[in-house]
């Protein structure tokens, strides 16, 4: 995609938002936020990127979906229908979209990094996970998470209310071992932080402009060098952070309301 945004117009991005979690309450509360969210910026947004994680957990089967949020997909749905283009990266917990996003809604949906060209600076997009040096024990899984035979047999073998019931309690595992309403992830320093290091190795090859990730929690606008910024989401748990891209520049913001 090699496009000029118009004047007065706005590209947005964020991820992580984990709705379902940690439960009906909270995410209902987090879910009526992002509408919120999604209101306040339709008037000048020509673009926006959900940059992973949308759900705690999701899967599709041929005919059913997990249960629940109504709003927020109708809300897509509405602002898709006004024109608004609308992109979607698949993350870690909501690896296993298929087709439902872009038959029903019209939204494309994306589960590799993809490099972008807007007003001639070029952006790299992807929701971060797996990336970079490090986590083989990740990598593994979801290779086979993501094989075809896995989902052959979580799709026609395991009925949808237990395929669901597995996938919500493997999600949850991850906010019983940290306090993920109040913990506020670490920046672990240069060296350590695995899209920094994903970043430099992608610039070292082709220059980018933007690096934008979530997966990481983390909310960060880092420089990789003088020409290139690697941009960290943050998430709608702790920060309800998100990107705007004014056609010239990229700032990281939080939305208040």
């Amino acid at each position: 995609m090699n496009r000029q945004i118009p004047q007065g117009k706005k590209i947005y991005f964020a991820s992580d938002f984990h709705l379902g979690a940690p439960n009906h309450q909270k995410s209902h509360e987090r879910e009526r936020r992002i509408i919120r969210w999604l209101d306040s910026i339709r008037h000048d947004a020509e673009i926006i990127f959900l940059v992973g994680d949308l759900f705690d957990f999701w899967f599709e089967y041929k005919r059913t979906v997990p249960k629940g949020f109504v709003r927020f997909l109708g809300k897509l749905a509405e602002i898709r229908d006004s024109g608004i283009e609308i992109i979607v990266f698949t993350g870690n917990h909501d690896m296993w979209m298929d087709d439902y996003f872009e038959t029903e809604l019209n939204i494309k949906t994306y589960r590799k990094p993809q490099n972008f060209v807007f007003n001639e600076k070029k952006f790299h997009i992807a929701h971060g996970d797996g990336l970079g040096p490090g986590d083989y024990k990740y990598k593994v899984l979801k290779r086979i998470f993501e094989g075809k035979v896995p989902r052959f047999l979580f799709n026609r073998v395991m009925h949808p209310n237990l395929g669901l019931f597995l996938g919500s309690a493997w999600a949850r595992h991850s906010w019983q071992s940290h306090d993920k309403e109040t913990e506020i992830e670490r920046f672990l320093g240069e060296e350590r932080e695995f899209l920094i290091l994903y970043s430099k190795e992608i610039e070292s090859q082709n220059h980018h402009d933007f690096y934008i990730f979530g997966h990481r929690h983390l909310k960060l606008d880092f420089r990789i060098n003088d020409s290139s910024r690697y941009i960290n989401l943050g998430d709608w748990i702790v920060f309800n952070s998100y990107a705007v891209f004014d056609g010239e520049d990229v700032t990281l913001l939080e939305f208040k309301l």
